[in-house]
């Protein structure tokens, strides 16, 4: 029988916990046999000493086993799974989703609600009427078979060990640590089944991961806990310093995807080089064809129209209201729309995720705390992405709320999150890096 003060003095002083050790630890959180005074001192130990590879490897599969693991045998190799770790604008799902149905993924995903500046998949997806995100587990193994596609919100039975823990870090200062974090995001992918993942490791001011060495450091991580899993995985490294596409907000997102399946991708280069290439590495890994060879064929099923009646079999199939996808008129509007203009000649050279985010959170799209309600009509429609010229009294946003003293702060923040500058800067990359198994580019 293992002592809770051992554990934390062993990890205190540098030493390597055994995978025994971490499971007495996980399990006796779990049932509320040790307080959180103790793992709060345990969090602070692997905050400050840090873990090995094999001991983030354990402690995965300990918050992994805390729970339900869904069962999704019955797909064998060909089911896959898209994890982002967060950011400002990000709307792939609604692409990287159907796309990889029509190359032949069996695409089983659960996905979260946001908080703070960043955006939830599941919140999004309520903007549209009747949509269920909440199926029976052979509901969702249903669907997935028959149309290849279904986004759930997760429930309280994935890796409920993962809950408790993050609570206590959100308190304790001690999130900012990489194995707490990649095993963190792991122990639920993990248990949501998949035999293939694609993880969307952002990068930037609106990312957790503020630099490219760090993203990568994470990225490497969380591969190896997947290969120590027997997963096929791979991570791709994506840019966000400002925020992806042109909208931010959960109405305004999902018409920004739609009308991108659709066909149109009139200024969103980076939305389709991240889209197309996170439904690439999926295809690639389910199948065993090269991403440039994915790659080619999710274009094709983009320009040809099959993901768009993909996304509309999918979005139905759950309840969703057909007509609130092929007929913006019919929605909401946000009584509030606000222009954002320059106030002088040149050219965007910054626009900071983060705080483009936050203004959106106050405009009433996001939440400051876990009990807030959202506005489903609130957001940010960008006019103008870094690198493009506006001259003084151009439009580079609109604003969108149900208050106007929403928008009064949402202004100064968004103003301040911009800068115009007299030379135009170079051109974004979009994709900064892959990482897949013990290689890396």
């Amino acid at each position: 029988m293992f002592s809770m003060y051992d554990v934390i003095a062993k990890k205190r002083d540098g030493g390597v916990l055994s995978e025994e050790e971490i499971r007495f630890l996980i399990d006796g959180y779990t049932a509320g046999d040790i307080p959180d005074y103790q793992i709060a001192a345990w969090l602070m130990a692997v905050y400050l000493r840090g873990m090995n590879d094999a001991e983030t490897a354990a402690l995965t599969d300990a918050m992994l086993h805390s729970g339900d693991i869904v069962d999704l045998s019955r797909f064998g190799h060909l089911s896959a799974d898209k994890h982002s770790t967060g950011g400002v604008g990000d709307k792939t799902t609604f692409i990287v989703a159907p796309l990889a149905a029509v190359l032949g993924c069996k695409t089983a995903k659960m996905s979260g609600r946001g908080l703070g500046h960043t955006g939830g998949t599941i919140d999004k997806l309520e903007a549209i009427p009747g949509y269920r995100v909440t199926l029976t587990e052979a509901q969702f193994r249903t669907q997935v078979e028959e149309i290849g596609v279904s986004v759930i919100g997760a429930t309280g039975d994935i890796a409920p060990a993962d809950k408790l823990l993050y609570a206590l870090r959100d308190v304790t200062a001690t999130v900012d640590s990489l194995p707490l974090i990649a095993s963190s995001i792991m122990s639920k992918k993990l248990a949501a089944g998949t035999a293939s993942i694609v993880l969307d490791v952002t990068v930037g001011s609106g990312a957790f991961m503020k630099t490219v060495s760090d993203a990568r450091a994470l990225a490497q991580a969380m591969v190896d806990i997947g290969v120590h899993a027997g997963k096929n995985i791979t991570a791709v490294l994506t840019d966000m310093d400002q925020p992806l596409g042109r909208t931010v907000g959960n109405a305004l997102e999902l018409e920004e995807a739609i009308t991108f399946l659709r066909g149109d991708d009139t200024g969103l280069d980076d939305l389709r080089e991240v889209s197309l290439t996170l439904a690439a590495h999926m295809a690639a890994n389910v199948h065993g064809i090269s991403p440039d060879d994915a790659y080619r064929q999710a274009y094709d099923a983009w320009r040809s129209g099959a993901a768009y009646e993909k996304f509309v079999e999918w979005i139905t199939a759950q309840g969703g209201d057909r007509t609130w996808i092929e007929d913006f008129s019919t929605h909401a509007a946000a009584s509030v729309q606000r222009t954002v203009c320059a106030v002088q000649d040149g050219f965007l050279v910054r626009a900071d995720a983060e705080q483009i985010g936050l203004a959106a959170m106050q405009l009433g799209a996001g939440r400051r705390t876990k009990e807030d309600g959202i506005d489903m009509t609130a957001g940010i429609r960008l006019l103008r992405k870094v690198g493009e010229p506006v001259r003084r009294g151009d439009p580079l946003a609109v604003l969108y709320t149900a208050d106007a003293h929403l928008a009064d702060a949402a202004e100064a923040r968004f103003l301040s999150a911009v800068t115009i500058g007299e030379v135009r800067p170079a051109p974004i990359s979009h994709i900064l890096g892959i990482v897949r198994g013990e290689e890396e580019t």
